[in-house]
């Protein structure tokens, strides 16, 4: 038992509790009007849970030795100025409980107003009450871990297989490596502003991996219900569906390279103007939440202009590249759901250029830049349980020619279809089968010297989900590409392509 000795933080509480008691009326002396004061100390920190239960016990035990001598007697009645004073105290006690029990609900409510991409559907009021004075429940963590393994199959050899959306396959050197590591901070930072800030701390720089900065962007609201925005900063290019699909939800290992080479890394500096109606917005993010791996909240529409040299590139001419997104959910009767779109840019692009052996630097032709415009349509039928997915692009861009003399605006095309199936087991488990057959021909304007490149490649892989925290891809995929980093000093009068079989096999940690 705890002991009681005058220098004791139990035996001050006890005393004094025995103090203000005696000092009052009789009525005071029951059990349930101590227990309450109690229960009032403890809960301000004057005395420990331990300390409570050793001080309810004590006066238990003295109540019933009163009972076993003393003859009833009428209970007094309280001063009423106390007893309301009393009532006042436990009822701001009970709300503090009240406050705290709801804590876990409001941040399961901000879990469902926003899928993480943008700002909040709800109403300027109903945010207000819910994150009154708790700006600290307004940020939300999240973010993933893919960790990879490869098996290079096959090749030529010579030069041997490269894969510009992830430059750690190479020949049969490639093993095991983190793809992604991702960390998000997002969330309403006041009623109008909207932020998300992303790292990546696996990004591949110049063949050695570092911290790189993914996004770093501010959704400002235009009016209350959240339709009109401003984007503004380092986000995605609203270019495409696989474009702005996180890598988190794809099912390939890798986005198609027809559409990826328009933006490789998907993002870049721009502006925005975006529009969407308050129910397609909570369409567009039901479509992550609900697991059928959409795109995010984009909008219907989507206005504005970007850089054009890429992520965490300066500008290099003075000049912006302009782009219009339109992107429609249609749900019909029985709950199934197509998404439609369209995209177009127009912008002028300075590629880097190096000399290649034994020729000098390609000479770009266009002042400020070569000519690159693009226009891509997007058709999706989500799994539900079987999903078809379609997409391809048109345009023209920076290509080297075949003399390794220019480099000039060339036409390009490509695009990929992909079937998916979508299994939930009773224990709400997935299982995902996919395949995907992609084509480009074109060029890849954001290598050094802007090869001309041919891609035709077919996959055949699935997605297992036990829970949501965790989740296993495996990939095979075979196919001929060109090579667009080899040196094609000596080699012919162009980049060489390689066929190639790999075998990727992903776990990815979401938190």
């Amino acid at each position: 038992m705890h002991p009681l000795t005058p220098r004791s933080g139990l035996w001050r509480a006890f005393t004094s509790a025995l103090a203000f008691a005696t000092v009052l009326t009789p009525a005071l002396q029951a059990s349930p009007a101590m227990e309450k004061l109690f229960y009032i100390l403890k809960q301000k920190g004057s005395i420990t849970a331990d300390e409570y239960d050793l001080l309810i016990a004590t006066m238990k035990e003295e109540d019933a030795a009163k009972e076993r001598t003393a003859p009833p007697a009428p209970a007094p009645t309280a001063p009423p100025a106390l007893v309301d004073r009393l009532e006042k105290t436990e009822s701001k006690v009970e709300n503090l409980e009240s406050t705290l029990m709801n804590t876990r609900g409001q941040v399961e409510d901000l879990s469902r107003i926003t899928d993480n991409t943008s700002p909040s559907t709800m109403s300027k009021t109903d945010l207000d009450a819910l994150l009154s004075e708790k700006w600290y429940e307004r940020i939300k963590l999240r973010g993933y871990v893919q960790n990879r393994f490869y098996g290079i199959l096959g090749d030529d050899d010579t030069p041997g297989y490269h894969q510009p959306n992830d430059s750690s396959i190479a020949n049969d050197t490639a093993s095991i490596g983190i793809r992604r590591g991702r960390m998000v901070l997002s969330g309403d930072v006041t009623d109008h502003v909207y932020l998300y800030l992303q790292t990546d701390l696996q990004a591949g720089v110049g063949g050695s991996t570092s911290l790189q900065a993914r996004d770093i962007y501010a959704d400002v609201s235009l009016d209350p219900a959240r339709e009109f925005r401003l984007r503004l900063g380092l986000s995605k290019v609203p270019y495409g569906f696989t474009n702005m699909q996180s890598s988190q939800n794809r099912h390939a290992l890798e986005r198609p390279d027809a559409l990826n080479s328009a933006v490789e890394g998907e993002r870049d500096l721009g502006a925005y103007f975006v529009w969407a109606p308050y129910e397609i917005r909570n369409r567009f993010k039901d479509l992550v939440k609900m697991g059928l791996r959409g795109s995010g909240d984009y909008g219907v529409v989507n206005l504005g202009v970007f850089s054009g040299q890429g992520i965490n590139n300066g500008d290099r001419n003075g000049d912006v590249h302009y782009i219009a997104r339109l992107a429609w959910p249609y749900e019909f009767d029985n709950g199934q759901i197509l998404e439609v779109g369209t995209s177009y840019y127009r912008g002028r692009f300075v590629p880097t250029t190096s000399t290649m052996g034994a020729f000098a630097a390609p000479n770009v032709i266009g002042g400020g830049g070569v000519m690159d415009t693009r226009v891509a349509v997007n058709a999706i039928l989500y799994p539900q349980p079987l999903g078809l997915e379609a997409e391809w692009t048109w345009g023209e861009g920076p290509q080297l020619s075949n003399d390794l003399r220019t480099i000039s605006s060339e036409s390009l095309s490509g695009g990929f279809v992909q079937a998916v199936y979508r299994h939930v087991f009773p224990n709400q488990s997935e299982l995902l089968p996919f395949v995907r057959w992609q084509h480009f021909d074109g060029a890849r304007k954001f290598a050094t010297n802007a090869p001309q490149t041919n891609v035709d490649e077919i996959a055949i892989g699935f997605e297992y989900i036990p829970y949501p925290e965790f989740e296993i891809s495996v990939m095979y995929a075979t196919g001929t590409r060109t090579n667009t980093v080899d040196n094609p000093a000596g080699a012919g009068p162009r980049y060489r392509d390689v066929n190639y079989s790999y075998l990727g096999i992903q776990a990815q940690i979401n938190f």
